[in-house]
């Protein structure tokens, strides 16, 4: 099925409040839900979708002060693609320094009322995919605004879909190999100078050399270690700061192999 587009003029979106920066290509794109509540009766009733889509602009516009709605694309339960920002701009949902390693596509589901994605819901935000696939330059990875930024969305149960590889509804989903789960945080940073000696050290560069990583395990968070922390954050999207915070240890071990 070929992508149901709706398009701004369609859907009467205000016109953006400046110049949008040109993105030529992503990693790929990265998953969104509103954040609230929405109404279960847009299920029934596509004039909801759009008004529902009206107010997250106007919310993004005036309350957030962005020239636009932050998203790329947004998928209603009615297997419809809102155009938002469209192809080759620069997304503003993903987080500051994030929005230029992925497009943002946004599931018409909350963290209340509707919060479990429909399966027209599904298939709408995989459409935006491939269409920003063929024609934005978007890599293949497909993640969830969590991924590399502090907050509950896309919410759990979208999360969960992607996290089986966003499989098509009604199709046969491929069989989910067990996901590594990281060891507990040890509640320290690891930076450079090397304030942290010892097992925790230890443990993130066996990991990072398991990972295909050229680093020694010396125990001693050093220039090496720092340089491939920054290098691994870069590959995953996130602030390439060298240091190893929760969100890096994570990843360390949940982010997919490339």
């Amino acid at each position: 099925m070929a992508i149901d587009l709706v398009s701004r003029r369609t859907w009467r979106a205000r016109p953006p409040g400046g110049s949008y920066t040109q993105l030529d290509s992503t990693r790929g794109v990265k998953v969104h839900y509103t954040g609230g509540r929405v109404d279960p009766a847009i299920v029934r009733d596509h004039a909801k979708c759009v008004a529902l889509v009206q107010s997250i602009q106007n919310f993004h516009m005036d309350g957030n002060g962005w020239i636009d709605v932050g998203y790329s694309y947004l998928a209603c339960p009615h297997r419809k693609v809102f155009e938002g920002r469209g192809l080759h701009h620069l997304p503003a949902a993903n987080g500051a320094g994030l929005n230029s390693g992925h497009y943002a596509v946004l599931g018409l589901v909350g963290n209340a009322g509707l919060t479990v994605p429909p399966d027209g819901v599904l298939h709408a935000v995989l459409d935006a995919i491939q269409h920003l696939r063929d024609k934005g330059g978007a890599g293949r990875e497909i993640k969830g605004h969590r991924d590399g930024f502090n907050t509950d969305c896309p919410g759990d149960r979208l999360y969960a879909w992607i996290r089986r590889g966003a499989p098509r509804p009604g199709g046969q989903e491929p069989p989910t190999p067990p996901q590594p789960q990281a060891p507990a945080f040890p509640g320290r940073l690891l930076r450079f100078p090397p304030v942290m000696h010892g097992e925790d050290v230890r443990t993130w560069q066996k990991q990072m050399k398991k990972r295909g990583w050229n680093l020694g395990v010396d125990g001693a968070y050093g220039a090496d270690s720092r340089d491939v922390c920054r290098r691994f954050q870069r590959n995953q999207g996130i602030p390439d700061d060298g240091i190893v915070g929760p969100t890096t240890w994570r990843l360390s071990w949940e982010a997919p192999l490339p």
